[in-house]
């Protein structure tokens, strides 16, 4: 080879290893940016599976400078933030293997920019256990890193602020063989007093996570099928029995989105625009974005609920479509 042929491919080669490590942070300042997180309706934890026990954690991006702040954001959360938990020896938890696995195998990985203007912040809200192997009881100092940049780029990195994460021993099951687990998840899902807008957005982020447990839990499911005509006539002229029967099939439908679509829609985020209410009944207003492959379509929920026995469920609802962005 001649030595003018070697001086092009070795040149060749730095050009293309330096476009390749550029780093982000030479077109976009993050030391104005804070990521914190606090507890999503904090609660009793126990170590177990991700979806019989998790641990929701709300996390906040924040542009505390005066430019705006651009970063990417994934799809798939597990591209974008990594949660860390030490005891208080400073042992690190691992990470599930369902993490790994995603992170290691070929894949597109999709995302979105998000622009956010001075003092503006990005929400959202993740289960801590889809990304730590939480097996022992302990009490643990958790952490999250947030990549601007992704997790190809993951040298660039914004780290949270430390929450204390108390995991209790599980419940033994009692002499009965009846296993307490199981009773204290029942517990757990026990709707709650609180205001009209929380139950929005509790059920919101329990469709989001495809809890439908939790999702039903502010549900008048009766009320929701007799806005479908047909249904409410067959159900108004069924016996008792038959009326389960036709909850219990409509319930079912809405798990496979084969009826009352809007309702059961997935959005990529939301806002709780306006909240009203008596003692009785309640409007809740609500913006939802719902990602689709090349644009977002932008809608305007209005959440209806009444209150019974001191808990306010969802009856009935609209939606208004906004357009798209």
């Amino acid at each position: 080879m001649s030595l003018r042929k070697l001086f092009v491919i070795i040149t060749t080669l730095f050009v293309f290893g330096q476009t390749f490590a550029q780093s982000p942070s030479e077109t976009q300042d993050f030391s104005k940016a804070s990521v914190s997180i606090k507890y999503y309706n904090k609660n009793i934890y126990y170590p177990g599976p991700a979806e019989e026990s998790p641990v929701f954690v709300h996390i906040s991006i924040k542009n505390n400078g005066t430019e705006t702040l651009r970063f990417k954001l994934a799809d798939d959360r597990m591209f974008s933030i990594d949660f860390n938990a030490y005891t208080v020896k400073n042992s690190r938890l691992e990470q599930t293997v369902n993490l790994i696995e995603r992170r290691t195998t070929n894949q597109t990985v999709y995302f979105r920019e998000i622009s956010l203007e001075q003092g503006e912040e990005y929400s959202f809200v993740e289960n801590v256990k889809d990304y730590l192997n939480i097996t022992e009881s302990s009490i643990y100092y958790l952490e999250l890193l947030f990549y601007p940049e992704l997790y190809k780029s993951k040298y660039l990195s914004l780290k949270s602020n430390r929450l204390t994460l108390e995991i209790l021993p599980s419940p033994k099951a009692t002499a009965s063989n009846f296993i307490a687990v199981k009773e204290k998840s029942v517990e757990l899902l026990r709707p709650a007093d609180i205001a009209p807008d929380k139950v929005v957005e509790q059920t919101i982020i329990a469709r989001q996570k495809s809890l439908w447990d939790q999702y039903f839990l502010y549900m008048d499911l009766e009320s929701l099928l007799k806005r479908n005509s047909n249904l409410n006539k067959k159900y108004i002229s069924s016996s008792a029995e038959e009326r389960e029967r036709i909850l219990t099939t409509f319930k079912a439908d809405l798990m496979q989105t084969k009826i009352d679509t809007d309702i059961v829609a997935i959005p990529e985020k939301f806002q709780i625009e306006r909240t009203t209410y008596s003692p009785t009944e309640g409007n809740v207003s609500v913006i939802e974005w719902f990602k689709y492959q090349n644009f977002s379509e932008k809608k305007r929920y209005t959440y209806k609920l009444r209150q019974r026995e001191g808990v306010w469920q969802i009856y009935d609802y609209n939606v208004v479509n906004l357009g798209t962005e």
